[in-house]
Parts: C-alpha cells; sequence; structure tokens
C-alpha cells in the first residue's frame, strides 16, 4: 500500500468512533460521501437520483451518508428528529438499487462535538472511503463530495468514472454545477446574484494565470483516493471546508474541470453556516447588504502582472522583486511587506531544487487564501467594490467573448436579463 495512505490511515483518520453501517461493493469504482444534516426527506431524492445512473457504474459505487448533529444543547430538536428519520429510510434502502452505507453521527452518544459541523461529518464519511478504497487496492479511484440537498443527472456516475479512469492519471477536479433558479422573485433574485459572483470570481482569477481559478462548492468535489491522503484528508472546518480542501488538492496537484454532467446545489436560504450558498441568499433576503457588487475588475489585473512578474524571472532577488512589485501598484507592494514576503522568498528560494520547482512553491505560498485577502486588501484601500454588471462586462471583453451584454444594459437588469446572462456565462 502507499506509504502515505498507510500513514494517514494509522494516524489521522476520524472514523474509530463512528462504525460504517450497511452494503459495501467487492469492487468500488468510486465512493461518494454525503453529510446530512436535517435533509429529509430530500437526501431520498438525491439517492434515487444516483440510483438512475448506468447499472454498471452504480453497482460499483458506495454511497456513504454521514448523518450528523451536535449534541441536544448545541442542536435544534427538529434538526435531530429530521436526523433519526433519515436512519430509519437508510435502514429501509434497498441496496440493490444503489449500495449506500451509512454513519450515524446522530443519535446520543455518537453525535459531533460542540464546535465541529460539516467538515468533520466530510472527513468522516471519506476517511471510511479511503481505507475501503486502500484495502481493494483502488487508490486511482475517487473519494466524491455530494451533499444531501443537491441533485444529479444520470450520467454522473459514469462522468466520474471516466474521468478518474485507471490510465488517466488523474489528482483532483471540480463538476459543473447549477444552482436551480427558483421560489419567490427575492429568492431567484439572491441565487441569481449569488452564482453570478461565483462565476465572475473564477473566470476572473483564470484570466489572471491563478491556479486557484475554480468554484469552490462543496458538493462539486472529488479526487483520488491517493491525493486525498497526500492533503491529510479533509478539514473540520464547520463552513470553508470546501475552499481549504480544495486549496490543498491544488498545492498538490492539478484540480482540472470535468465535463459531462451538471451537479445542481440547492438555493435554499440558511442561517447554519457563517457563509456559503445558504448565507448569501439569507443575507440578501434578510436584506442586510447589498449583492449587486463586485471585487473591482483591476484588482484581478493586479493579480495577473504580480503572478507574472514572480514566475516569469523567479531566480532575481526578492528585494528586485518586490520593487517591481511596488511598481504594479503600491498597495500590493504593502500587502507583501505585511506578508513577509521577502522572508518568505529567502525560504523558497533556499528549498527550490529547480526553477521549476521553486515557481510550484510560489503557487503554495501564495495560495487561493492569500490571493483572497490581497483582493480584500486592495477593495479597502484602492479599488472598491465595483457595480455587478459593469465589471462583468470588463471580464467578458478580457476574456474576447461577446455575449451582447448591451451598453445600456442598467445597474440591475431585471431578472429575466440576469438568468440569460447567467446562463451565457454557464456555457462559457
Amino acid at each position: 500500500m502507499n506509504r502515505t495512505v498507510t500513514r494517514y490511515l494509522e494516524k489521522r483518520t476520524a472514523f474509530d468512533d463512528w462504525p460504517l453501517q450497511g452494503s459495501v461493493p467487492a469492487t468500488c469504482m468510486s465512493v461518494v460521501v454525503i453529510p446530512v444534516l436535517a435533509e429529509f426527506p430530500g437526501i431520498l431524492d438525491t439517492l434515487r437520483d444516483l440510483a438512475r445512473c448506468d447499472a454498471e457504474d452504480r453497482s460499483r459505487t458506495l454511497v456513504v451518508v454521514a448523518v450528523n448533529n451536535r449534541v441536544a444543547d448545541h442542536a435544534a430538536e427538529e434538526d435531530i428528529a429530521a436526523n433519526q428519520q433519515t436512519l430509519t429510510a437508510l435502514k429501509a434502502w434497498d441496496q440493490s438499487a444503489l449500495p449506500v452505507a451509512w454513519i450515524d453521527a446522530s443519535s446520543p452518544g455518537h453525535e459531533l462535538g460542540n464546535r465541529d459541523g460539516v467538515g468533520l461529518a466530510r472527513k468522516i464519511g471519506l476517511d471510511w472511503g479511503l481505507r475501503i478504497l486502500a484495502d481493494q487496492d483502488r487508490l486511482t479511484a475517487p473519494l466524491v463530495c455530494l451533499d444531501g440537498d443537491s441533485r444529479v443527472d444520470e450520467r454522473y456516475l459514469s462522468v466520474l468514472h471516466d474521468f478518474f479512469a485507471p490510465t488517466a492519471s488523474r489528482w483532483a477536479c471540480v463538476l459543473p454545477y447549477a444552482h436551480p433558479i427558483e421560489g419567490a422573485q427575492e429568492e431567484r433574485a439572491a441565487i441569481l446574484s449569488y452564482e453570478l459572483y461565483l462565476r465572475y470570481h473564477a473566470l476572473h482569477l483564470c484570466w489572471a494565470g491563478s491556479p486557484y481559478g475554480y468554484h469552490a462548492i462543496g458538493s462539486t468535489m472529488a479526487c483520488t483516493a491517493e491525493a486525498y491522503a497526500a492533503v491529510s484528508g479533509m478539514n473540520r472546518r464547520q463552513a470553508g471546508e470546501d475552499f481549504y480542501y480544495l486549496q490543498q488538492l491544488a498545492k498538490t496537484g492539478k484540480v482540472e474541470g470535468a465535463t459531462g454532467t451538471v451537479v445542481r446545489p440547492s438555493a435554499r436560504p440558511s442561517h447554519r453556516v457563517p457563509f456559503g450558498t445558504g448565507r448569501w441568499v439569507q443575507r440578501y433576503l434578510d436584506g442586510e447588504v447589498g449583492e449587486y457588487r463586485l471585487y473591482h475588475p483591476d484588482s484581478y489585473d493586479v493579480i495577473r502582472r504580480w503572478l507574472q512578474t514572480a514566475t516569469l524571472n523567479p531566480e532575481r532577488p526578492g528585494k528586485d522583486t518586490l520593487a517591481a512589485a511596488r511598481d504594479i501598484h503600491l498597495d500590493l507592494g504593502t500587502f507583501l511587506e505585511k506578508q513577509d514576503f521577502l522572508q518568505s522568498w529567502d525560504r523558497i528560494v533556499a528549498h527550490a531544487s529547480s526553477r521549476d520547482a521553486l515557481v510550484q512553491q510560489f503557487h503554495r505560498w501564495f495560495d487561493g487564501f492569500r490571493t483572497l485577502k490581497l483582493i480584500h486588501h486592495l477593495r479597502d484601500t484602492s479599488h472598491v467594490e465595483e457595480e455587478m454588471f459593469a465589471a462583468i462586462a470588463v471580464l467578458l471583453e478580457r476574456l474576447g467573448v461577446d455575449l451582447s451584454l448591451e451598453p445600456s444594459l442598467s445597474p440591475k437588469p431585471n431578472l429575466t436579463q440576469q438568468y440569460d446572462l447567467l446562463e451565457r456565462l454557464r456555457n462559457l
């Protein structure tokens, strides 16, 4: 067995207190992990979607449902009740339709800790998936993240299995996604603004040349079992676990975009987590903030020029690179000084065995989180947020894409115009 996998299974797993129940196929082409908190009966719709996939694909797929909540004093009574309904339904699930196993992290004595949440729930399920794939000597098979309120189509499993075929030499991927645009007018407006923001940010990072230019949505992530162990598994964060997980995967390999299927995450409002889809929608509906603003396009131009400066001539002294950064933008230079760039650059140069290794180490230092911190620094100092549709027009011009975004488009187009724009962005 792979040494990294062996060490991880010996020292870093989180499944000892949560046994796996249900069916495990003799041969697994993939393991799909679904954390569930108060998702009854919606979780059954997700499982039925998976059960409609190709018969051979689903017969060799293990779905692990991690039913979770905190102890009664730190969890809503109705959430616990819904979880118990889920556990009852899972025990009655037709295993011939789709192999399903489950983890009870909900019943008394099995709950998560008071500070734990979806990160730990994903981790428990993924750790079990790693153990199963390792026992079957299938470390190139994918560990897949899905959510209990997300829907998938009939090609979902076949796309994953084709992408992670043993001869494909993959590391990790994100699948295409599309939030359902439904509900009352304000709810549709909320999710439109959120997905437009997500796509604007990811596409602009791609344009800037960042290796972190992908969407970070928990229900769209997948990586090989080997990759999972290499990044020390899923983190235990209550929110944002998907962002940090993908960042680690991007630091150790390549996060690619798979095509051929679409995941449809729920767009319902939620107070459960401090950020993410549900929280954005809830903030919009509560009128807490104006959501028709985006990071200024010039911030991404600063990132683009900085990445080119740092990587096109990485052998030059750090002080010269910092001086070049100041020439790009004074606030970029200030930010890098606050981030101890010179000391970090010296360490990177000292430990890099080649030019390519130096560039790789630089991207590990200037990672997705530090990139976002720079954007926030620029927002607070020089590049205030821009009106959403004006910012998107700049992005499209930079990409050389003509989506017929009329110059006369109002600062806040009607929902039909917004949906039309989103649909065309989805197809880029």
